[in-house]
């Protein structure tokens, strides 16, 4: 079931659009995301300038030139800072107080309530991270059950707080899943927010996942795909001969926001453009009870 990046996965559906025309060429190996080896991308912005990812507060004009300095240094070097991604920390007020009320709605069911501590820069929507390991030759008839949800965060600070505690790809066994969702959206294909969306996938050699995990995360908390509540959560799979980072979506059927959400994908993560990506309806794998096969490829 294994398909490096460095071979395209044999399909019966193809799809190609004029962003991505079809190439016979392979795609290029991700070996540079590998840590300590080759170099980063020089840009993670989605536009490709370091400094769109600023928010009006952190404009280039109201910046002194040491900020400017170290900001345009962070981006250069591809380095994600909280500054740049989330913007400055709310003051006491009206904006904390609607920021405040985005996340109280975005985990209304998911209680207790989420809130940040003074000082602290809110996120849009609140999230949980949940883990998921089973043991090789155990199978799991109860997929919920086996998932544990170990924190749940609405600021920037709390959500480095829990990142920087999980252990990283390599180094978790393999059937291991990490989940990062919307609080209040159960990581399942039956949860009402999921039931009628689906999944991009990438494969991953081994040893690739965790720069592009990191890269997804941040993404999304972030809210840099610009699809707002349409992004449910992200997967990161490992598996035994293959990494799979999985991102859902509500909408499997609107396929103007699907595609978006693909090219999105592509810029946060620095994929190459003729990275294959795989889409699969979450009704498809109720159908199949499949995850990873049956898939749509797209290039």
């Amino acid at each position: 079931m294994h398909a490096a990046l460095s071979k395209a996965p044999a399909a019966t559906h193809k799809t190609q659009d004029a962003n991505y025309p079809q190439t016979s060429k392979a795609p290029t190996k991700l070996v540079q995301y590998r840590r300590g080896k080759g170099a980063a991308p020089a840009s993670h912005t989605v536009s490709g300038d370091p400094q769109a990812i600023l928010t009006a507060d952190d404009s280039a004009a109201e910046l002194d030139p040491r900020t400017a300095s170290q900001a345009a240094l962070a981006a250069q070097q591809g380095v994600w800072s909280s500054q740049r991604l989330f913007g400055p920390a709310q003051d006491a007020g009206g904006a904390e107080a609607a920021d405040a009320a985005a996340v109280d709605a975005a985990a209304a069911d998911a209680p207790p309530a989420v809130e940040c501590a003074p000082g602290e820069h809110p996120l849009r929507f609140a999230w949980s991270f949940w883990f998921m390991h089973r043991a090789p030759g155990h199978k799991i008839n109860d997929y919920e059950a086996a998932m544990t949800k170990i924190a749940t965060f609405a600021s920037v600070e709390s959500f480095w707080g829990a990142y920087t505690h999980l252990r990283r790809a390599d180094e978790v066994p393999t059937i291991t899943d990490y989940h990062l969702f919307r609080a209040g959206v159960r990581p399942v294909w039956e949860d009402a927010e999921n039931l009628n969306g689906g999944k991009w996938m990438i494969r991953l050699r081994k040893g690739l996942a965790t720069r592009l995990w990191e890269r997804l995360a941040i993404a999304i908390v972030g809210n840099a795909l610009g699809v707002a509540d349409e992004v449910c959560g992200i997967v990161l799979s490992i598996r035994n001969s293959e990494d799979i980072i999985s991102l859902w979506n509500k909408t499997a059927l609107d396929t103007k926001v699907t595609l978006h959400i693909r090219d999105a994908m592509r810029l946060v993560m620095g994929l190459p453009a003729e990275c294959v990506l795989e889409y699969k309806a979450h009704n498809d794998s109720l159908r199949d009870n499949s995850s990873f096969r049956h898939t749509d490829i797209y290039k």
